[in-house]
């Protein structure tokens, strides 16, 4: 027993200093951030802005490695489907394509389960999901 402690522990305690290389704090500096009602920016910077803008402040658990490295690939990945700080400089196809997508995303999948476990403010209410959906058409629309 004490072997199988040490086969676990020893190597969880090294992978730590394997660490991810991004700053602690990362905060947009463009002009190009969306521009959305006061409500609806509310609803993203709460729930949707650590994944998907330029605007976030790493979690503890972000120092935590292997916990680190899934934190920067969802991350990572969040900001190439959609990053809210670089939207002014998104083609009209791009932008087009994600609001096409955005009521489907917020039924299906946003904002991820796992990420609901430490972020519980970040849970969409039925209302939160009717306003982004609403004005991701109304958006949709405009850019057709």
């Amino acid at each position: 027993m004490k072997k199988l402690l040490l086969g676990i522990f020893i190597p969880l305690i090294a992978i730590q200093f394997i660490r991810m290389d991004v700053p602690a704090t990362l905060t947009s500096t463009t002009n190009n951030e969306i521009d959305a009602p006061p409500k609806v920016m509310s609803i993203l910077k709460r729930a949707c802005y650590d994944c998907h803008s330029n605007s976030l402040i790493y979690p503890w658990y972000s120092k935590v490695v292997p916990l680190s490295w899934y934190t920067k690939t969802h991350v990572k990945n969040g900001r190439k489907v959609v990053n809210f700080s670089e939207w002014k400089g998104y083609v009209k196809e791009k932008q087009f394509k994600v609001m096409d997508k955005l009521p489907k995303s917020l039924l299906v999948r946003m904002p991820l389960p796992d990420y609901l476990w430490l972020h519980e403010e970040a849970k969409l209410s039925a209302e939160d999901r009717k306003v982004l959906s609403e004005w991701g058409e109304e958006l949709h629309t405009t850019l057709k």
